[in-house]
Order: C-alpha cells, then structure tokens, then sequence
C-alpha cells in the first residue's frame, strides 16, 4: 500500500509540476524576449550615438582645417554637417557658422546661429558664451527690454557668465540713458567677490567715467575702457577658447 500511495503522490507532483510549467513557461520566455529586445535596441542605440560623434567629430576637423585654409565656403559645408550629426559638437560647429556669417557682414544669421548654439550646447559655460555673442551682436540696435531680455538670465548667481552678462546689461544701461542703474551694477563689479580682473578694471573705469560727468557722451566711455580688454567679441573669444579644448579634440580659433 505505502508504493501505491507514494506512486500516487509522485504522479501528483509530476502533473502539478506540468501545470507550473504549463502557465509560467511561456510567461518566462516573454520576459526573456522583451529583455533581449531591449538590450539590442540599447546596443543599437549606443552604435548610433557612437558613430554620430565620429561622424560630428570629423566634419568639424574639416571645417577648422578648411577655416585655416581660407576656403569659406568648405568650411560652412563641414560645420553644417557637423552640426546636423549633433552630439557635443552641434553647439560648436554652430558657433562657427556665426563667426563665418558674421565675417559676411550677415548679422542676423549669425544672431540666429549664437542663439541656437546657446540652446544646443550641453556645457552651460558654452550655452552662456554663445547667448553673450548673440547679445554683443542686438546691443546697437535692440531695445533696452530685448537686451534685459536676453541678459538677465544668465546674470544669475550660479551662472557661469554672470559678471560679464552684468557688465554687458551695465553697459545696455547706460548706452540707453540710465546712468544710475549701470553704475550701480558697476560698483556691484568693483566690490564682487568671483569677478574677474578684467571685468572688475573695465568696472572701475566706466565708474570714474560717471562721476566724472563723461556719462553723457556713451563714446567717452567706451574709449575709457579701450585700453583694457573688450567687453564684448574678444571677451567671449578668450572665455571661448579656455572651453573649446574640453569639447573638441582640434580647438579652432572663435569667431
């Protein structure tokens, strides 16, 4: 009797063993499915992105070596397929599409450039030298509200450009008239803790500038500031050209 009853019991599990296989077999092979699918599609992914970069990488080594030859037309070619291909190069090669539409008298192609290299860029340094440019560019002919605009938000603590974005809103100030505003920020720039040098001596001098009385004639004060470094093209290349070497491996000069 104990055989046929453990006869009974083996032929139970055996068939309960069949019914678990029966509903969880085909739910297993679901999920193995599913997680072979995924890896492929993340596998494919990442050969995508991989040979985007090359692809983005090379294009702009053919747009500097072209820049460098002096074949503009070649050199717009290379960047605009650089940043078609995306990736950390797009707001680079952007960057020097301006330069060249801006070396072409196109000044509001090359606004439009900066503008989208500053939305493009990944690196908020980058972003904030790009949308610095555009602003140098509008400043002579915007409107004081367009050049706020544009500038107070990167003059937030923890931006990258903030004293210079400051400096430049200063300068839209008292290009427009509001001398008292643009000296309060210059003396903001002379007392500021993380401001640079040059930014804190251009501050000083458009100070002297005002109390002087010479903040009636905006060409006065430029001139007083001449003899340091330009607040504006020359700034952001220099800032420029400390960034670039992270983002390509062939730094090409800044427009």
């Amino acid at each position: 009797m104990v055989d046929v009853f453990e006869q009974v019991e083996e032929e139970l599990r055996s068939e309960r063993y069949k019914r678990l296989a029966r509903t969880w077999l085909p739910v297993l092979a679901g999920v193995l499915a599913v997680a072979l699918v995924a890896a492929l599609a993340w596998w494919g992914w990442q050969s995508y992105v991989t040979s985007q970069a090359d692809k983005a990488s090379a294009a702009y080594e053919q747009g500097v070596e072209a820049m460098q030859a002096g074949k503009a037309d070649a050199a717009k070619a290379a960047f605009a397929e650089s940043a078609k291909a995306g990736g950390g190069y797009k707001a680079l090669a952007l960057m020097q599409q301006a330069g060249i539409a801006l070396s072409e008298n196109k000044t509001t192609e090359a606004v439009a450039l900066f503008d989208e290299a500053a939305k493009a860029a990944k690196d908020p340094i980058l972003s904030d030298i790009a949308a610095l440019k555009a602003v140098f560019l509008v400043m002579d002919t915007a409107s004081l509200e367009d050049v706020q605009k544009r500038l107070e938000p990167l003059t937030g603590d923890k931006r990258p450009m903030a004293a210079f974005a400051q400096e430049a809103l200063a300068m839209a100030q008292l290009q427009h008239g509001k001398t008292a505003e643009a000296r309060q920020v210059f003396v903001q720039l002379q007392l500021g803790q993380d401001v640079p040098d040059s930014v804190r001596q251009r501050a000083q001098a458009a100070v002297q500038a005002i109390d002087t009385g010479t903040a009636a004639n905006l060409a006065a004060i430029v001139k007083a500031a001449a003899a340091l470094p330009a607040p504006g093209q020359a700034l952001a290349q220099a800032v420029e050209a400390s960034v670039a070497p992270a983002q390509a491996p062939a730094p090409a000069p800044a427009p």
